[in-house]
């Protein structure tokens, strides 16, 4: 059994104009189905406007769709009752992309990352406290950090706030959206490797969903192309990817070398 089955989802918006009649609506989700076995990472590669956030957010219980299923171990998250649905609850987490927004400026690094263990686990005030302390140093952060708030630390540690309370509790998978996007590159590549370290160390799974084609192929074991809330290619490795004549395929890798000069010249090699 898959630890996650994505299957057959349909959604989409709707909008009123003015009369009941003028009602129209857009496809955000069409007919989407794909798995993630235990310790492997999808990466879902999308332009802006395909449905990956809106794919997100039903994996993760945020969005009801009008048709499909999302089976986590084996549970609907949409049929299962409130104690199921609790005790998955800790198994699925997620990073977004704005470390900012994800947070309370008004909490500190210690509350942050406590927060999950304060509604999963019964620790005393010391084990809380120590168990943040080795989360903060696991992710490269210093334990005297703790005491500081979110508008002290740069876009990147922020993120690896957000990453230490996703871990906290040893979830089963991680949602990354757009996790690494608005980093610099060199932080992203930093980020990047500290999630591959993570996934190791705790057997991790992950739905990484991106834009960027570089980080996922850093990242990602199999990777799926999201176009118009279409799930158009699904590919086993990334040589299946990187040779694919699908046309929105080619288009994203010519995208790569359009970038910047010093990337113009990529091998087949630099991106596996």
């Amino acid at each position: 059994m898959s630890l996650l089955d994505v299957k057959h989802i349909n959604h989409s918006y709707h909008s009123n104009r003015f009369f009941k009649w003028k009602e129209t609506s857009k496809k955000a989700l069409v007919d989407i189905s794909f798995s993630i076995e235990e310790g492997s990472c999808l990466g879902l590669l999308g332009t802006s406007g395909a449905g990956k956030s809106t794919l997100g957010k039903v994996i993760l219980g945020m969005q009801r769709p009008e048709q499909g299923q999302v089976l986590f171990q084996g549970h609907d998250i949409y049929k299962m009752d409130k104690l199921t649905r609790q005790k998955l609850r800790r198994d699925l987490q997620v990073v977004f992309q704005d470390s900012y927004s994800s947070v309370n400026p008004r909490m500190t690094a210690e509350r942050i990352i406590s927060e999950p263990l304060e509604n999963y686990e019964k620790l005393t005030i010391g084990e809380q406290k120590s168990r943040v302390g080795e989360l903060m140093e696991r992710v490269g952060l210093r334990e005297r950090d703790m005491k500081k708030y979110p508008h002290q630390f740069s876009g990147g540690q922020l993120q690896r706030i957000n990453i230490a309370r996703a871990i906290a509790l040893k979830p089963k998978l991680i949602v990354l959206d757009e996790s690494v996007s608005s980093l610099d590159m060199v932080t992203q590549s930093l980020i990047l490797e500290l999630l591959k370290e993570l996934k190791e160390d705790f057997g991790l799974s992950y739905l990484f969903i991106t834009h960027d084609i570089k980080a996922a192929f850093t990242i990602s074991d199999r990777l799926g192309v999201l176009e118009k809330g279409e799930l158009i290619e699904l590919y086993d490795s990334k040589d299946q990817f990187f040779y694919s004549k699908n046309p929105v395929v080619l288009q994203m890798r010519e995208s790569i070398l359009a970038e910047h000069p010093r990337f113009r010249s990529i091998s087949k090699s630099e991106m596996i």
